[in-house]
């Protein structure tokens, strides 16, 4: 459990493929205005990070709500609310689906204006152009960004990710850049514009979310952002992913 700036804490998890190879998960623990806190995504959290969530939270009573913003990570659901079970808990249209016996709240991540039931402390995007829940269980691509600007982090499952490769692969040029998750071709709606809305909703991100000096991923990654950082990793993630969205017009224009 680190902090990264007044009022957020990153958690860094596990997460094995096959048991072996070990990816790597994140939730992270935000302060609001009001004194109360909410976790974005759910973890198990060993003995000693609970302890020291417990201590901020008074105990854990003073955790008001838990978001979860990928629709595809839902093991830990479960035990966040078993451990917080008076919190509020937020989810997707699919964690409503798959877990169906938990409490969840009647407003999706997703729905637009969701930030306005949470508070201003935190800011949420979903990438236009795309589909959140695919067809293809295999497309993890879409999530629900989250950004806090007191502490200036965002907070991403997935939608942007870094590959850091062991040596001597690590000497590769695609080892440690950050970049728009593969499955980004399967993820855009079959339709005319979806990679036209794609380009525009990053680029608005990128400006709108400039300021941001830590950049949180699901999957083993946090870098720290220097000026015009966040701008400048977009602008090259959407550079790499052009041929993608060219692909796509020439198919649905």
């Amino acid at each position: 459990m680190k902090k990264l700036g007044e009022n957020f804490w990153m958690i860094r998890g596990d997460l094995r493929i096959a048991g072996m190879l070990n990816v790597g998960t994140q939730c992270s623990l935000v302060r609001l205005e009001d004194g109360n806190f909410v976790f974005l995504d759910s973890y198990t959290l060993d003995n000693q990070t609970l302890a020291e969530v417990n201590r901020l939270t008074n105990g854990g009573r003073d955790v008001s709500a838990i978001i979860n913003l990928h629709p595809y990570h839902t093991l830990h659901c479960e035990w966040m609310h078993g451990a917080f079970p008076q919190a509020k808990l937020y989810g997707t249209r699919r964690h409503e689906t798959e877990l169906p016996d938990l409490p969840w709240e009647s407003t999706y991540c997703e729905t637009a204006g969701f930030g306005n039931i949470i508070g201003p402390q935190l800011q949420f995007s979903t990438p236009d152009g795309t589909r959140l829940v695919c067809e293809d269980d295999t497309v993890h691509f879409a999530s629900v960004l989250a950004y806090h600007p007191e502490s200036g982090t965002i907070h991403v499952d997935d939608t942007l990710s870094r590959l850091t490769l062991p040596f001597p692969l690590s000497a590769l040029p695609i080892s440690g850049r950050i970049g728009f998750h593969p499955s980004l071709e399967k993820a855009l709606e079959p339709e005319a514009g979806a990679a036209d809305r794609f380009r525009e909703w990053a680029i608005g991100l990128g400006v709108e979310w400039a300021d941001a000096r830590h950049l949180t991923m699901a999957h083993n990654s946090m870098v720290d952002l220097g000026p015009d950082g966040f701008a400048d990793v977009i602008g090259k993630a959407l550079g790499r992913v052009k041929p993608v969205l060219d692909k796509h017009r020439e198919t649905y224009g």
